[in-house]
């Protein structure tokens, strides 16, 4: 059908995106958890509690001298569980998002960039609910939590997220040329993670031989880093956070490279 082209400001059309954005959000969180966006928060809470009494547990079974820093040994758990929890989830939404050969694109609005922001919103929304909620929960009921640098800790967390969409970007620009391996790969890295993020342990802590097979990664870092933050007698000495800041600009500068170059070249019968 034919429609009249009308001259929009710049104002107006980032207004158009944001909405479109907003919309996209919702319409993920709600398609990955049953069309119930409560259902998708019951989830994430019910899986960030699991880690948290697991990894008590761990810490229980080892002795609590292997967290190394004075203070609440939950908030400890607590601050890595989230960060590892929000860059995993960004790095598999992201990754899963509806690329330039999903029948999505079809519609004239819609385009990659908007999918990729709808599923890292999503989680990131998703992420800080429930993080919000077991922390009320246990300053209500347990003991008092106590962050030394709230602001600077949050933006640890966001970049855990971040760098986590990053990496999303990569292998959901690289998955229509090599769909299994990109697959196989993802589910890897996200499992590796669970060690290589350095959850359980302080970087101050570690020998060097030891330091060297976890600075690669940015989730190390901003771990660390954010621990730093939330203790008052911790202070990080191997990490920083320019790192991950660096490697965000790198993969998301990769990921956009990649996307231009597969939306040039995809076809629809990669799909079959």
């Amino acid at each position: 059908m034919f429609r009249i082209e009308q001259n929009q400001s710049a104002a107006a059309r980032t207004f158009r995106l944001l909405e479109l954005i907003y919309h996209a959000t919702v319409r993920n969180i709600r398609k990955s958890h049953g069309g119930s966006a409560i259902m998708g928060l019951v989830m994430h809470l019910i899986q960030s509690i699991m880690m948290v009494l697991i990894f008590l547990f761990v810490f229980n079974l080892m002795g609590r001298g292997v967290a190394a820093i004075r203070g609440d040994l939950l908030v400890y758990i607590m601050s890595g569980i989230f960060m590892f929890m929000t860059h995993v989830k960004a790095i598999g939404a992201v990754s899963g998002a509806d690329g330039p050969t999903s029948p999505m694109m079809k519609h004239a609005p819609m385009n990659p960039i908007i999918s990729i922001a709808a599923a890292a919103l999503g989680v990131l929304y998703l992420q800080i609910l429930a993080a919000i909620i077991i922390l009320f929960f246990y300053d209500a009921a347990f003991a008092p939590v106590t962050i030394e640098e709230p602001f600077q800790t949050f933006g640890m967390f966001i970049l855990s997220w971040a760098t986590g969409v990053g990496i999303g970007m990569i292998l959901l620009s690289a998955k229509p040329w090599a769909p299994g391996f990109v697959g196989l790969f993802s589910t890897l890295f996200q499992r590796a993670n669970m060690i290589a993020s350095g959850k359980m342990f302080v970087a101050n802590t570690l020998k060097p031989k030891m330091l060297a097979l976890f600075s690669w990664n940015p989730l190390f870092h901003t771990i660390d880093q954010g621990r730093g933050f939330i203790f008052l007698n911790y202070e990080p000495r191997y990490t920083n956070y320019i790192y991950p800041i660096k490697v965000l600009a790198v993969c998301i500068v990769i990921g956009l490279m990649l996307e231009f170059v597969t939306r040039k070249y995809a076809s629809s019968s990669w799909n079959t």
